[in-house]
């Protein structure tokens, strides 16, 4: 499986210990799908001009993701706050304003289009500022979307048509509303639904069946990133295998081993 990320790049940073991380969920979904051995993997982001840009940039190419499509503007890359709980969950606490992440968005030139149709998957997300290219993205390659917790019912009739694999945050949703959620985007035009929930596992809808999936327990260090390295890891699995139940198996299992080490995908850097 080949997989191309478009997106947001940030650098997390650990208040408490005055350390960074790169990250970003196409940042992290890119990376970890490489990791879990994606034929090749690359992304297309919006750089600052900072010396955090260019460790971001050389921490994605050490893991073996290519970077040649990206912009480079002038503007500090966005720099999140994060406390880390007793849990291992994180808490952001905000950060600067006016960065590359708030300022500008990619408009897809044919050029990038040339280079997005060689790959099987595009992930993007509600924190790219991508929505209005989906259409056009979606006739070349197929779109993975990560929603987290934004599912109004407009937002989700702008997005569902051009998305065939949709992932949601819903830890705090009854079984109930996780159903009517999935049936909805179904119904909107997306062909695979996810529905993250945290400790109570995942639940994924086909558009006929629906799938449940525990979690794996291990002694957590940081939950930051384990979401987006359950989405790399299905991606990657049911791309290559089209089996649901493997897929969400060894998902489960990435998105578990996440959440042994600090930062989306470690690489820390003293701030």
């Amino acid at each position: 499986m080949k997989l191309i990320a478009v997106g947001d790049n940030v650098t997390d940073c650990y208040l408490d210990e005055g350390i960074y991380y790169p990250g970003g969920n196409a940042v992290n979904v890119a990376v970890d799908c490489k990791r879990d051995g994606a034929e090749k993997v690359n992304y297309i982001g919006v750089f600052g001009n900072d010396d955090r840009a260019d460790y971001i940039r050389a921490c994605m190419e050490e893991e073996g993701v290519t970077c040649e499509r990206s912009r480079k503007v002038f503007a500090p890359t966005c720099q999140p706050g994060v406390k880390i709980n007793e849990e291992g969950d994180r808490i952001f606490v905000g950060g600067i304003r006016d960065t590359c992440q708030h300022l500008f968005s990619i408009r897809l030139q044919r050029e990038d289009l040339e280079v997005i149709k060689e790959y099987d998957i595009c992930h993007t997300s509600c924190y790219s500022n991508l929505e209005y290219e989906l259409e056009t993205l979606s006739r070349v390659c197929k779109v993975s979307f990560d929603f987290s917790d934004e599912h109004d019912d407009d937002y989700m009739k702008r997005v569902c048509p051009f998305v065939t694999y949709a992932f949601f945050s819903g830890s705090d949703m009854s079984e109930e509303e996780i159903h009517a959620l999935a049936k909805k985007a179904a119904g909107y035009g997306t062909k695979i639904i996810g529905i993250t929930r945290g400790s109570k596992g995942s639940v994924f809808y086909d558009g006929t069946e629906f799938y449940t999936q525990g979690i794996c327990k291990v002694d957590v260090v940081d939950a930051m990133g384990a979401g987006d390295a359950f989405i790399a890891a299905f991606l990657r699995h049911y791309a290559d295998n089209k089996d649901m139940k493997e897929a969400l198996s060894y998902a489960a299992e990435r998105a578990a081993y996440a959440c042994t080490y600090a930062g989306g995908f470690g690489h820390p850097h003293k701030a």
